[in-house]
């Protein structure tokens, strides 16, 4: 039986995470396929506490699929252009659609399993919801507003045509990612969750910055979003790929939006601090795509059999904190 599964973007965040549960489940050997950058990122720790299988870089990755065609069972395609603020359109939808299309080829012809990362970014502004629902309808009226976004979205609807049409891996699952945080995000820089960019002064009971509302609906921090800790997300691919029966696209986040605020106030209460907390204006170029609510409708991967209590914000930063951020190796 084949027992080997391939992660891509293995090395970074939420795919790191995925491949220690893999590893630490013991179904399946891992391999992960990434570029580990500059030593110094020290994106390449992610990995340093894990055995996995093997290492791909992304270019020798058709190759070695070649090679071992008769031991893949999954792809876990996490590899991706994630950063929003990317100016590059052609090496985003070159990452996020082209190669997940040829990664959907490749495991439909040969009937094996493709999880892939989508995202919440897909929703654009969340005027229309964020049911989840994956009918053709549906993700075809979504307007993203960046062309990250986009090039999730046109993956979500390439892979729901396909699969109408017969044309789909044996399994097939994609998961529409909300504010996902948790360890292994320290090498993202700017793209890191609230948490990690706050951690430095709130650890130190030093006052940290949040962006002010420039809405009226919203006070100051109160811009709702859906955190997600990533040992949830781990927790769900591992479901998936016990659970082979189950395909389609999914929300992946709590289904309970929290404000920024509570967010920054969990972060002072697991280090220990009284809260102080200043609002800066929101920069221009940003403040007419911000979006002030996010919140994932959990109700089709409920459906689908997952059962599993999400963690709540209070727990997933504490433990965050606890567990990594104020040891002397944060990694997990």
């Amino acid at each position: 039986m084949s027992r080997l599964v391939l992660v891509t973007g293995g090395a970074g965040f939420i795919g790191s995470n995925i491949v220690a549960r893999l590893i630490a489940d013991g179904h399946y050997d891992v391999a992960v396929c990434d570029r580990l950058r500059e030593a110094e990122s020290g994106k390449w720790r992610n990995l340093a506490g894990h055995p996995i299988a093997d290492f791909v870089a992304p270019e020798a990755m058709w190759d070695w699929l070649a090679r071992h065609e008769d031991e893949v069972a999954a792809i876990v395609h996490m590899g991706a252009v994630s950063a929003t603020t990317e100016p590059d359109a052609d090496k985003i939808i070159h990452t996020n659609f082209t190669l997940s299309r040829e990664l959907w080829r490749w495991c439909a012809a040969r009937q094996r399993r493709l999880i892939y990362a989508s995202s919440a970014a897909t929703y654009g502004d969340g005027a229309q919801g964020f049911s989840g629902q994956d009918d053709l309808q549906t993700l075809t009226a979504l307007r993203p507003l960046n062309a990250y976004g986009w090039s999730k979205a046109l993956f979500d609807i390439y892979a729901r045509r396909e699969a109408a049409k017969g044309h789909a891996p044996a399994q097939w699952a994609g998961l529409k990612f909300f504010n996902v945080y948790g360890p292994n995000e320290y090498h993202k820089g700017t793209m890191k969750s609230v948490v990690s960019q706050i951690w430095p002064k709130a650890s130190k009971g030093e006052t940290v910055t949040l962006f002010r509302s420039h809405n009226p609906n919203y006070a100051d921090g109160g811009q709702l979003r859906d955190f997600v800790y990533v040992k949830d997300c781990e927790a769900v691919v591992a479901w998936l790929l016990a659970n082979p029966q189950v395909s389609g696209i999914y929300n992946l986040g709590t289904g309970k939006a929290r404000s920024f605020r509570d967010l920054a106030l969990a972060t002072f209460r697991a280090a220990g601090r009284e809260p102080s907390i200043h609002y800066v204006d929101t920069p221009e170029v940003i403040r007419d795509k911000y979006q002030y609510f996010t919140e994932a409708d959990m109700s089709r991967l409920r459906a689908a059999g997952y059962a599993a209590p999400f963690t709540t914000l209070e727990d997933g930063v504490a433990d965050y904190v606890g567990r990594y951020l104020l040891t002397v190796d944060p990694y997990r």
